[in-house]
């Protein structure tokens, strides 16, 4: 497969191809409360129409790490998220801007692959990271500090690039 830069609308539909999801009637509550998924009659959106964006995160030992990631920048954008991806280069990921920050929570329904979760505060310090999630769990994953913003990675980027809580994320969402 090409690199990322280089796939194309058609290829980076067939990475997020997927069955419609039934929801059982509990998750809707939960989905209004946080961007948990997306209910039965919300069609996935192509990645491709996604906005797009560069976030670099910058680590105590003074090491920086760039990422072009996706902007989840709608509600409808946000329930989707990586749900139904099944490859995730190492260099891209999905940025969830919140308009005010907030407490947040994410679970793995229909993500089939492991994702690390980086929580950001409205000044960009990571405050709160899950690494290597479990794919296809319903266990919420979040903080009850309020966040700005939240940066999903390939499983095990973190570590990879000895990202902590407590380092800087570098994007315009953030002061």
């Amino acid at each position: 497969m090409p690199a990322p830069s280089q796939r194309s609308p058609a290829q980076l539909r067939r990475l997020t191809r997927r069955p419609t999801p039934r929801l059982p009637s509990w998750a809707l509550v939960f989905a209004t409360l946080v961007p948990l998924g997306t209910a039965a009659d919300t069609p996935i959106e192509d990645l491709a129409r996604f906005p797009q964006s560069q976030v670099t995160v910058e680590t105590a030992a003074g090491t920086r790490s760039t990422y072009r990631v996706w902007v989840a920048d709608t509600e409808a954008r946000q329930r989707q998220g990586l749900m139904f991806v099944r490859d995730l280069p190492a260099e891209q990921g999905m940025l969830f801007i919140h308009p005010a920050p907030r407490p947040s929570a994410f679970w793995m329904k229909n993500t089939y692959i492991p994702l690390d979760i980086l929580f950001i505060d409205p000044r960009g310090k990571v405050v709160k990271i899950y690494e290597r999630t479990t794919p296809l769990s319903l266990e919420p994953l979040g903080v009850d500090t309020p966040v700005r913003a939240v940066l999903e990675l390939r499983g095990g980027e973190s570590a990879r690039r000895g990202i902590r809580s407590g380092d800087r994320v570098r994007h315009p969402a953030f002061r």
